[in-house]
C-alpha cells in the first residue's frame, strides 16, 4: 500500500514538472480555462477575495512558503514579509518563480513529503496545495507545518473549495479511486493527481483533531481561506 500511494504522489510531481509552462493559464481563465467573460469575472472577483484575505492576516517576519509554484501568490508575500524562503519539488515551476518574483526570495527544491526545515519560520503560507495532499498523508503534512513554525508562529493558506460552482467551472475526469482526478495537458498526455477538495467547517474540525486553532472561510463561489496556529502556542 505504501509503494502504491508513492507512485500515484510520483505521478502526481510527474504532471506538475510537466505541467509548468501551461499552468499560469489555469490560474489566469486563459485557453482551455476560459469559460467566457461571465464566469472569468467571478473568478477574478474571487480570487480579489482572497488578495483581501491575505492582506487582513499580513504574513510579516520570515515567511515560509509551500509548493510556490511559479510564483503567482509568492510575489504577493514579498509585499509582507521581511525574509521569504520558497519550496517545491518541481524544478521547473522553481525556474518560473525565479523569473516572476527576481531576487530576495530563498529558494529550496524538495518534496513536500520528505524535506525537514533546518530552521523555523513566523508564518507558513501555501497556496492550492493541501488539495493535492492525500487523505492517508493529510497528518504527516501538518506535523511537517508544525516543525517549520517559531513559537507563536502563523499559518494560513487557501485552496478550491468543494463547491457546485467550482466543479461546473472546471469539470474535470474522475480518477480510479475517490480523491483523485485524471488531467490533460494540451499535448493530450494524461495523469492522475489527487484532488481532496475541503469544505470550511469539517477542514476545521480535521485540524481541531490534530491539535491546530483554525478559523476558515469560504471565498466567494470557488476557493476558501484558512488560519490555523497550534493549540496552545498563545
Amino acid at each position: 500500500m505504501a509503494d502504491d500511494l508513492q507512485e500515484k504522489l510520483d505521478e502526481q510531481l510527474r504532471y506538475y514538472r510537466a505541467r509548468a509552462p501551461e499552468y499560469d493559464a489555469w490560474a489566469l481563465r486563459e485557453g482551455g480555462f476560459d469559460r467566457g467573460p461571465r464566469e472569468r469575472a467571478k473568478w477574478f472577483a474571487d480570487i480579489a477575495k482572497l488578495e483581501r484575505a491575505l492582506d487582513r492576516f499580513h504574513p510579516s517576519g520570515h515567511v515560509l512558503e509551500l509548493a510556490c509554484g511559479t510564483g503567482q501568490w509568492t510575489e504577493r508575500l514579498t509585499r509582507y514579509a521581511d525574509r521569504l524562503t520558497a519550496v517545491d519539488a518541481a524544478e521547473e515551476v522553481l525556474d518560473l518563480n525565479r523569473r516572476r518574483v527576481g531576487d530576495g526570495v530563498r529558494y529550496i527544491h524538495a518534496d513536500m513529503f520528505s524535506w525537514r526545515p533546518t530552521e523555523t519560520y513566523d508564518v507558513v503560507f501555501f497556496s492550492f496545495w493541501l488539495s493535492h495532499v492525500p487523505p492517508e498523508r493529510f497528518g504527516q503534512f501538518w506535523s511537517l507545518v508544525r516543525t517549520a513554525l517559531a513559537p507563536g508562529g502563523r499559518v494560513f493558506f487557501i485552496d478550491n473549495l468543494a463547491s457546485p460552482e467550482a466543479e461546473a467551472l472546471d469539470p474535470e475526469h474522475p480518477g480510479s479511486e475517490e480523491g483523485s482526478v485524471v488531467r490533460h495537458l494540451s499535448d493530450g498526455r494524461a495523469f492522475r493527481v489527487w484532488k481532496v477538495l475541503h469544505r470550511p467547517k469539517q477542514l476545521v474540525a480535521d485540524l481541531g483533531e490534530l491539535g491546530w486553532d483554525a478559523a476558515a472561510h469560504r471565498a466567494g463561489h470557488f476557493f476558501l481561506h484558512c488560519r490555523a496556529t497550534p493549540r496552545g502556542d498563545r
